[in-house]
């Protein structure tokens, strides 16, 4: 009480001296007094009513008429000036509670936010840890835990971790700067895995100490599978020069012993039963050959009469096991043993790993004997008799070997696009079969491209290829037809070399012999040159050009071969020109298989552009489909690039005859119809003068290009902003061709959409077809 009188009397004391003569001064001491009462905890109560008694006793003492206010100004404004810093402080204060409460309901959520991210982090597959930036694990969830065989009740985990594997290479460290990498740890139970490692570096808010957030993921099969295909890439690069069982086994047995950690391998062959096996060692330590006594060699005796590929440890049926002891090859005359240095498990991976690597070395040991030397050589010639792997758009290459053992033979063919645009075409057949046949064909297949590229025609290349044949033992007679192919021009320039002559067909028409420029074949007279003739190839037609063992058959005239090929082109006009070469086939072919070789091309020239006009109605989509789909399969459009092609064009006929005459009338006596395979209704209108609207497709293609075109009379409806489930038909026509433009600027609308006809790809050259090989099963 004596702090609150003390107050109010000095308050008093001011104040008069203010309504006596106010000043800035009075007003400071004013301003002081209210940050005393707020130290002194002067309430506001006591301080205003003490205020007021003073200034009534103020206003008594000098007889204050009600009209003269000075001295209530001036006792107001003394009064506003004390209360200033309680004001200032009550407010700090509101805003302090305020923080306060934001404060808390941040803390409030932060936990709830925890226990959410604690609940996440344990849900989580992978393994999942925390680091400081000391490198110390100070969290982990219980995949971790699982992963590792370390969980959350040991942390933290300082370094080095307890599952680090000191030896071998040096690995990063969970919880360092390295993002993403592999390393081995050691299981808590013992085993080694192999962890992918995922961190990120973090700054906590709170006092800016850098952490480290990281998963970690089991990848110990995929690495062990990695481990296995390095290993047998490396056995099998370091026996792949080899030329000599001994060859083989001098590097194979090194590389194998090292990569699964023997101390020697052993290898036995016996070259037959009555003598001695020779025997092949790796890591020997001097004494090891006098090691393969008696036992060792009725062991591996033993070995080399199991299943091939089968492998066994050494003793059979132990824990752990003192090597492995395999046959090696197929033969039964090789075995395999791989003695370890101390005894030891052998796991599931152990053993797949030894199959493989032991596998790989059997395949080398056969092949050193030529157990497949015939084989390799007739597949290595196959591959480079077959012609290209990628042809220009529109052909088709087939190959028929009359000896299915070697599948090569004599006859070939080949495709080449010159600079010019045009695209040379040479088929041929050599005299003979199988290999002697074929090392003549390589010849004069790689002089004949050669010549083509130089710029050679038709018949000069025939006639520099008869000097070429004439100094290459086996050639004589061989029979070749040359031809250059212009699709621009539509013209075919073509000499034959004693060949059978190209059959081509136009649209609907059987097909026609092309007999001119022929002469004689390779290397046999010398002519004063070779004659060559030139064919127009109309839109559309099909050229094929092919060697004698289609049509040569025993008991058959060749006539009647050649009519029936012209009969099939007749009737495939509208097939792709693989489609067309196998039903030439399918229908020459006998029983019992071919009794030569057959080599064929088959051409396709672009057809005619297609243009169609059609009433603006969902009735006439069906029919200009299929009317498109054949045209596309008249211009040797794969049938899934046709596909497209066909949904694009159905899109944008669909969009000018559902949008672009929305505005007209239905036709009295013709109901609203709906196109099923569209999902749309679509109105058959009519324009103000009664001509039905119409909707026009063109489609044309060059030697690469393929441009279909719709047009409509109509107005442009503008994109919606939300066009909901449908109005996507602008990118679905997008989405199926390379190049789309759409142009509403005149009358009417013009959809523009391209592609570039893809190339014709085989996997090697071309599968054999037909065969008069039998398989069972």
């Amino acid at each position: 009480m004596t702090a609150l009188a003390d107050f109010l009397d000095e308050y008093a004391k001011a104040l008069r001296r203010h309504l006596d003569s106010p000043t800035q001064a009075t007003l400071a001491e004013g301003y002081e007094l209210g940050r005393q009462a707020l130290v002194d905890g002067i309430s506001l109560l006591d301080l205003n009513e003490h205020h007021f008694r003073v200034v009534q006793a103020a206003e008594h003492a000098a007889s204050v008429g009600p009209g003269d206010n000075r001295l209530a100004e001036s006792a107001l404004e003394f009064l506003l000036q004390t209360l200033a810093a309680l004001d200032i402080a009550t407010r700090g204060y509101l805003d302090g509670v305020g923080r306060y409460e934001q404060q808390r309901s941040r803390a409030d959520d932060l936990a709830g936010r925890d226990a959410f991210r604690t609940a996440l982090v344990e849900s989580l597959q992978d393994g999942f840890f925390v680091a400081d930036s000391h490198g110390a694990i100070v969290e982990v969830n219980s995949a971790f835990g699982a992963l590792t065989g370390y969980g959350a009740a040991g942390v933290p985990y300082p370094l080095p971790h307890p599952w680090s594997m000191p030896e071998g290479s040096r690995y990063p460290d969970l919880g360092t700067e390295a993002q993403r990498f592999v390393i081995p740890i050691r299981h808590r139970d013992g085993r080694e895995v192999w962890l992918a490692v995922s961190t990120s570096a973090l700054i906590k808010p709170e006092n800016n100490e850098r952490i480290f957030v990281g998963t970690i993921r089991d990848v110990t099969a995929e690495h062990d599978a990695q481990a296995r295909d390095q290993a047998a890439s490396r056995l099998a690069t370091a026996v792949g020069a080899a030329t000599s069982v001994v060859e083989v086994l001098a590097v194979g047995l090194d590389e194998l012993r090292r990569t699964v950690g023997a101390q020697s391998a052993v290898v036995s062959v016996w070259p037959s039963r009555h003598v001695e096996p020779e025997v092949y060692v790796s890591g020997a330590e001097g004494s090891e050959s006098a090691e393969l006594d008696a036992r060792a060699r009725a062991m591996l005796d033993r070995a080399r009469r199991r299943p091939g590929r089968s492998l066994f440890a050494i003793p059979e049926g132990s824990e752990s096991s003192e090597g492995i002891v395999a046959p090696l090859g197929e033969t039964g005359d090789a075995a395999l043993w791989l003695r370890f240095a101390a005894p030891r498990a052998i796991s599931a991976a152990d053993w797949t790993l030894f199959s493989l690597l032991i596998g790989h070395l059997s395949l080398a040991v056969q092949r050193a004997r030529n157990f497949d030397q015939a084989r390799s050589t007739s597949l290595t010639l196959q591959r480079a008799m077959l012609g290209p792997i990628e042809l220009p758009p529109r052909f088709s290459v087939h190959y028929e070997p009359a000896l299915p053992p070697l599948e090569i033979g004599g006859d070939w063919y080949d495709v080449v696009p010159l600079r010019d645009g045009t695209i040379g075409v040479v088929v041929g057949d050599c005299v003979g079969r199988g290999l002697s046949a074929a090392v003549v064909m390589g010849q004069l297949r790689t002089a004949a491209r050669a010549l083509l590229l130089r710029g050679a025609g038709p018949a000069q290349l025939l006639a520099e290829l008869d000097t070429v044949a004439g100094r290459i033992p086996g050639a004589m007679c061989t029979t070749v037809c040359a031809a250059v192919l212009d699709p621009v021009r539509g013209l075919v320039r073509y000499s034959s070399a004693g060949h059978m002559p190209p059959i081509l067909a136009d649209v609907d028409a059987t097909g026609r012999l092309l007999e001119g420029g022929r002469s004689f074949p390779l290397a046999t007279f010398d002519p004063p040159r070779r004659p060559e003739a030139t064919t127009a190839l109309s839109p559309g037609s099909t050229l094929v050009l092919f060697t004698d063992g289609l049509v040569e058959q025993r008991g058959v005239d060749i006539d009647d071969s050649f009519a029936k090929i012209a009969d099939v082109l007749a009737g495939t006009s509208a097939k792709l020109p693989r489609e067309v070469a196998d039903a030439v086939l399918s229908r020459l072919r006998p029983a019992a298989g071919y009794d030569d070789d057959v080599a064929m091309v088959v051409y396709r020239q672009p057809p005619a552009p297609l243009r169609l006009e059609v009433p603006a109605h969902a009735d006439e989509l069906a029919a200009l489909r299929r009317t498109l789909k054949a045209w596309l399969s008249a211009a040797a459009v794969p049938h899934d690039l046709a596909s497209d092609l066909v949904a694009a064009a159905n899109e944008a006929c669909s969009n000018s005859i559902e949008h672009a005459y929305r505005n007209g009338a239905i036709p009295s006596g013709r109901p609203e119809s709906t196109d099923r395979s569209m999902g749309r209704v679509a109105k058959s209108l009519r324009d103000p003068a009664g001509d039905v609207n119409r909707v026009e497709l063109t489609a044309s293609c060059d030697t690469e290009t393929l441009v279909i075109t719709v047009t409509d009379s109509g107005s442009w409806k503008p994109r919606s902003a939300d066009p909901g489930y449908r109005g996507r038909g602008i990118d679905m026509m997008r989405a199926l061709t390379e190049e789309l433009d759409i142009d509403h600027t005149g009358p009417g609308t013009r959809v523009r959409m391209s592609v570039t006809l893809p190339a014709i790809t085989f996997p090697v050259a071309n599968p054999l077809r037909g065969t008069n090989r039998r398989v069972s099963g």
